[in-house]
């Protein structure tokens, strides 16, 4: 073989190995994407924006703008006393649409109590009850499959928060059943919820085009 065939040969070879690796390291890159691709698809869709891995609960920072206001219950201590308290309940849009719909909360459905204290006095509609200061919110989310079995905030179908008025990102209840359940226990029927005092639970829908 000549030098020219012998460099031709050389060059060819080279070429082929060079192609060779090439083809092998796209293989590689190709194979990474499809695991990392995998991966992703593989992670578990988070149940709740309000909600962390561990069953965390947060006070919606936006629910007083955003949410729906589906109704108030004025509480006095006794009969015969004058009002002391109102408790104002919100729910997301998507979440009403759904109970009109269904007549329940779907999974991932939230609800926030904002519990206010009152400033009395007498206008010129009458003797009048007006929110003051806030004293707590509560917070629940629907969970019919029992995400968070360790978490003592959750059961009975719900995620359950408490949150004092003087900080909005502090979760102060340690165990639904002695800090929440108590007063829902009346409303086993309806879920928990006293739909009975929510307007917006009672309305119809409106008609389909």
């Amino acid at each position: 073989m000549n030098e020219s065939n012998c460099l031709k040969s050389r060059l060819t070879s080279r070429h082929g190995r060079i192609s060779l690796i090439a083809v092998g390291l796209l293989v590689v890159a190709g194979v990474g994407a499809i695991r990392e691709l995998r991966a992703q698809n593989s992670k578990p869709e988070q149940f709740s924006k309000y909600v962390d891995a561990s069953g965390n609960i947060a006070l919606p920072g936006d629910f007083e703008t955003t949410f729906v206001h589906i109704g108030s219950v004025a509480v006095a201590p006794k009969s015969d006393q004058p009002v002391n308290e109102l408790h104002g309940t919100y729910t997301r849009h998507e979440d009403l649409a759904a109970f009109l719909k269904d007549g329940k909360f779907p999974d991932g459905a939230v609800l926030v109590k904002e519990v206010r204290s009152t400033s009395n006095s007498k206008l010129t509609t009458g003797e009048a009850a007006y929110g003051a200061d806030i004293k707590v919110w509560f917070v629940m989310i629907k969970d019919s499959k029992g995400r968070f079995p360790e978490n003592e905030l959750w059961g009975d179908g719900w995620g359950w928060g408490l949150f004092e008025g003087e900080d909005r990102t502090k979760q102060v209840a340690d165990s639904y059943r002695t800090d929440c359940r108590t007063c829902h226990v009346p409303a086993k029927k309806t879920d928990r919820v006293y739909t009975q005092c929510y307007p917006a639970l009672n309305t119809k829908p409106p008609a389909a085009d």
